[in-house]
């Protein structure tokens, strides 16, 4: 099976189900659940880990949900937590009884307090453990606090998110954008952290298939191994830089990997880390 480690979907702003902010800049306005399983079929893509889009959503997952209940053969969910709001303990318990969940997710920006001791953060990474659920961590500038976490709660599974590294929204990429990948592989001396490489196609400076990416990435898959390394898209952020059907085809049918390596790297590590066959269908 292929399976995106990471895509997003949601539907169009409207008072039935407002964004948190107006995004007039957005592409697509809209990418509904059944948009992403049109996309995934044309590409040959299984299935998917749905993250519920912080920047429509914050926490809200009803939308996220209702995906999942119409397509439960297609996705898994990862719920975004606010380690800083009231309740958090709850949320995570409750999240680990949702159908489709398999995840938590903290964002960590800079703009608001963030440490390994923050009681909304340790009540998460507990709560994850506790239900066998892993943390996806995204923080672009923000390694150390990484690092700190999986330090802090060596029983944890971490999921470090789209390579640990900036990404552009727009094209073009960044010049240099694996500047500070040293610091990307020197986590992977933490047994309990493994590394998703969605969105890593926005780095590139070639066109499809992008071959100026299999050194960089090759350091990184080489660094984690495959069962701690994670093909994905982040469908839809990345889509002003390339076709979905792209994004797939470089990995599945142009990376010099071996076909077992590709298995792995396209899925096989997803399913385990996420336990996709917790839910049947």
């Amino acid at each position: 099976m292929i399976i995106d480690a990471q895509v997003h979907a949601y539907e169009a702003d409207s008072p039935a189900r407002p964004w948190v902010h107006q995004l007039p800049n957005l592409e697509p306005l809209e990418l509904t659940g059944d948009q992403m399983v049109a996309a995934m079929d044309a590409a040959g893509v299984d299935g998917a880990i749905y993250v519920s889009p912080w920047i429509n959503y914050r926490t809200d997952t009803s939308y996220a949900e209702s995906v999942y209940l119409a397509h439960p053969d297609r996705f898994r969910l990862v719920a975004p937590i606010d380690p800083n709001l009231d309740g958090v303990a709850e949320r995570v318990a409750e999240w680990s009884e949702t159908p489709g969940a398999v995840g938590y997710r903290f964002l960590i920006f800079g703009k608001k307090p963030f440490d390994a001791d923050l009681p909304g953060v340790a009540a998460t990474v507990t709560g994850a453990a506790r239900a066998g659920m892993p943390v996806n961590v995204h923080c672009w500038h923000h390694l150390p606090r990484f690092d700190e976490l999986a330090r802090t709660y060596p029983g944890t599974q971490f999921v470090l998110d789209h390579v640990g590294l900036p990404q552009h929204n727009t094209p073009p990429p960044p010049d240099d954008p694996f500047a500070d990948l040293d610091d990307v592989l020197a986590l992977a001396r933490h047994p309990n952290v493994a590394i998703k490489l969605t969105g890593a196609c926005t780095y590139s400076h070639r066109p499809f298939p992008f071959d100026d990416l299999w050194e960089p990435i090759g350091r990184i898959i080489d660094a984690f191994g495959l069962d701690r390394t994670m093909w994905g898209t982040d469908w839809q952020r990345s889509t002003r830089f390339y076709a979905y059907e792209q994004a797939v085809s470089a990995f599945r049918d142009h990376w010099p990997l071996s076909p077992g390596d590709k298995e792995q790297l396209l899925g096989g590590t997803a399913m385990r880390i996420y336990r996709w066959d917790r839910y049947p269908g």
